[in-house]
Formats: structure tokens, sequence, C-alpha cells
């Protein structure tokens, strides 16, 4: 019993807890294993958190991160996302893995709207503690490599490859409040999201032009259903 609290908790480090107990019941971690799956990921991150690091005081720094991250925290649970990369302000979420979901980039188009409209309630506060910092998003969807990356007892499970790294450029291209996604992810959820045709942009690190959209809005059936 105590060794498989301890599997539970290991898995809870990077799955929702749900997701990490269904895992430890199938009593199969293969699923783990390197592999390949088409995903909907989602980065995000604060905008100008970097000069606000370098002159804030570091308890300053501890606590604004502490309240940015109860708030897209339990958001990221009742989505049932991955947390694959965690660092300081970056985090990278994904969908359809390690367990499948019939719905990967609507999950992740709900998520960022929730996780934009709850870091916007924060950001009144920050402002008034003399915080200049916004919020920005990127999406794609695509195939990545996935699995577990690390050593004995002290391992992450992640994604990588392009689409990974299309999601990351529209975050960093993204201004605060804008949630930016690639064409294929747009258009997944066309249906339950209306978005805003940005054209064409070359993005840091590619080598194509990438059609890009800014999601701004559940539809109202989306939201009731």
């Amino acid at each position: 019993q105590v060794a498989e609290i301890e599997r539970v908790g290991r898995l809870r480090r990077f799955l929702a807890p749900q997701l990490a107990q269904a895992i430890i019941s199938a009593g199969d971690e293969k699923i783990l294993e390197n592999h390949r799956r088409e995903i909907a990921a989602l980065f995000c991150d604060l905008r100008g958190f970097t000069a606000f690091a370098e002159t804030a005081e570091p308890e300053d720094i501890m606590t604004l991160l502490a309240e940015y991250h109860g708030a897209v925290g339990p958001l990221i649970r009742k989505h049932e996302g991955t947390l694959g990369r965690f660092t300081g302000d970056g985090m990278l979420v994904f969908f359809n893995d390690p367990l499948p979901c019939p719905d990967p980039a609507a999950r992740a188009a709900r998520l960022a709207i929730e996780m934009r409209d709850a870091i916007g309630g924060l950001v009144p506060a920050w402002t008034k503690r003399g915080h200049a910092l916004g919020f920005g998003i990127g999406m794609a969807q695509g195939y990545a490599t996935l699995g577990r990356i690390g050593f004995e007892d002290r391992f992450d499970y992640t994604a990588i490859g392009a689409v990974i790294n299309l999601a990351a450029r529209l975050c960093s291209d993204a201004t605060d409040g804008q949630i930016l996604t690639s064409g294929r992810l747009a258009a997944a959820v066309e249906d339950i999201a209306e978005m805003e045709d940005l054209g064409e942009r070359t993005l840091r690190g590619m080598a194509r032009p990438v059609a890009v959209r800014n999601l701004s809005r559940l539809k109202a059936r989306a939201v009731t259903g």
C-alpha cells in the first residue's frame, strides 16, 4: 500500500489526480513509455515577468507566482490536462495523452479561456502593487513524441516535437490577453469558439509563415453545453 501511494504521488506531479489514479488502477505504467501521438498543446506565461523578476524582491516574486499558480493549477486539473513543463511563469499543458480523450482541442480552448479570465482577475491587484504584468497563450495541434525523462525517483513526463515548438512560438508572439492558435487547432474548435483571423506570421525559429488566429471567446452554446 505504501508503494502504491508513492506511485500515485509521482504520477500526480504531472497528471490530474483522476488520471493518475486511473493509471494506477489499471496496473500498467507502460503507457508512460516513449511513444508518438497527436495532441493539443498549450503554452502560457506572463507578459513582463522577466523585467519584473529583475527588479522585484524575491519574496514579492514568490508571492506573485503562488497567486498565479494557485489560479491556473485547479483549472488544469478541472480540464484533465497533463502538465508537461513547468518553469517559473511558463507552463506547457497538453491533452490526449497519456490517456486519450475525444476532444483535446476543445479542452485546450476551454482551458485557455478560463486561464485568461482567471489571470485577468489578478492583474488589477498586481497593478496596484506596481507590477506591470499580462498573460499570453499559444496553442497548436499535431503529433509529438511523449514519455518520461529524467532519472530514477526524479522524472517528468513531457512532449517534444514541432507542435510543441509552434505552441511556444505562438505564446511568445501573443500580447496580453491573446490566445494565439495554429490553423489546425483553430479548425478543430471553430464550431465552439469565436476567433479573429490574424493572417500569416513569421515566427522566430519557424522556416515558413504560419496562419494564426486569436481565440477570443466560446460561442454561447459551447459555454452552456
